[in-house]
């Protein structure tokens, strides 16, 4: 009987001593640092935080938004990089980062090899602004004298490597035509600048571009998305205004570091489809010109590498090298 015991109270302790491993092993114990590259208050800020209220609630913990503003991002996947693999620091990441940036200037990481990608979350497109009193009234208009004045038309850009710089260098090889890019350290000083038309055009993020359409100071002549974009219904996509081969969607989404547990990977992937089928959720994304997109971690890992070989070769045809 005591042998019956015995074994009864050591299947006991070794069940209780289960249970607490596991419950060591539950994730998130603790709240979970989501990092942003740019500065608190723009676009990708604004849905970073949505995204993260939406994750805590959802996980029972807190999610804490932490700017890491600077290098087009690459300030913040530096410090997501070398972050232990626990899933509690994650990266909200806009895809130039990941995607553009590692081509045109190159990177102290590999996009493919040092992130867990986990999901995408939201799409964006660029819109090619002009000054309100430029003469230009369709892409034709703009591309015709381009081709009768080579190089003397500009486009702003917020810096080397962005996805309006990258734009830019679209529509020049689509359309065969020699642009001047202006780089600049931001969007804003490059909507300045075109207000006061110093340059000829500037490729804006929709978000941004819709007041300065409504406001009548610029005037939208195409979009570079696939489909037109809500914001703009009336304005043609560029492949409807002649340039079947120029499509850019940005995106923003959710990686860590290289390494996390598969399980931490599962749980914050599912979380993110919730948030996605969210009605409200859905509503503000789309009601600010976002797209909602969803993707498993191994398509989001695969589109990575499909964008990130796309500018690697449009970087080399426009003689783009990281040293430029």
């Amino acid at each position: 009987m005591f042998s019956t015991l015995r074994k009864l109270f050591l299947a006991i302790g070794v069940s209780c001593l289960a249970l607490s491993a596991a419950a060591q092993d539950a994730y998130p114990q603790r709240p979970i640092r989501l990092i942003v590259g740019y500065a608190p208050g723009g676009s990708v800020d604004i849905v970073a935080r949505e995204y993260a209220q939406n994750l805590g609630r959802l996980l029972h913990q807190s999610v804490v938004v932490e700017n890491r503003g600077g290098a087009s991002g690459v300030i913040a996947a530096q410090a997501v990089v070398s972050a232990p693999p626990d899933g509690y620091t994650l990266y909200f990441v806009a895809s130039p980062t990941v995607t553009i940036t590692p081509a045109i200037q190159g990177t102290s990481f590999d996009p493919l090899k040092d992130f867990q990608p986990i999901a995408s979350v939201v799409s964006y497109t660029n819109v090619l602004l002009i000054n309100a009193q430029s003469p230009y009234q369709r892409m034709q208009d703009l591309v015709a004298d381009a081709r009768a004045r080579p190089g003397k038309l500009t486009y702003g850009s917020a810096g080397m490597g962005s996805s309006n710089h990258l734009s830019g260098e679209l529509l020049s090889e689509n359309a065969h035509i020699q642009l001047t890019h202006v780089p600049y350290k931001g969007n804003a000083p490059a909507q300045v600048d075109l207000l006061a038309d110093h340059i000829t055009m500037l490729f804006d993020l929709n978000t941004t571009a819709q007041a300065l359409v409504q406001s009548g100071k610029m005037r939208a002549l195409a979009v570079t998305s696939a489909k037109r974009n809500p914001m703009f219904p009336d304005v043609p996509t560029m492949v409807e205004s002649g340039y079947p081969n120029f499509i850019f969607d940005g995106w923003l989404g959710v990686v860590g570091p290289a390494g996390m547990p598969a399980s931490v990977v599962d749980t914050l992937s599912q979380g993110t489809h919730k948030i996605l089928i969210d009605p409200q959720f859905r509503e503000h994304m789309l009601s600010s010109g976002y797209t909602i997109i969803e993707s498993t971690p191994e398509q989001l890992h695969a589109r990575i590498a499909r964008e990130g070989q796309q500018f690697r070769d449009l970087a080399s045809r426009a003689h783009l090298s990281k040293s430029d």
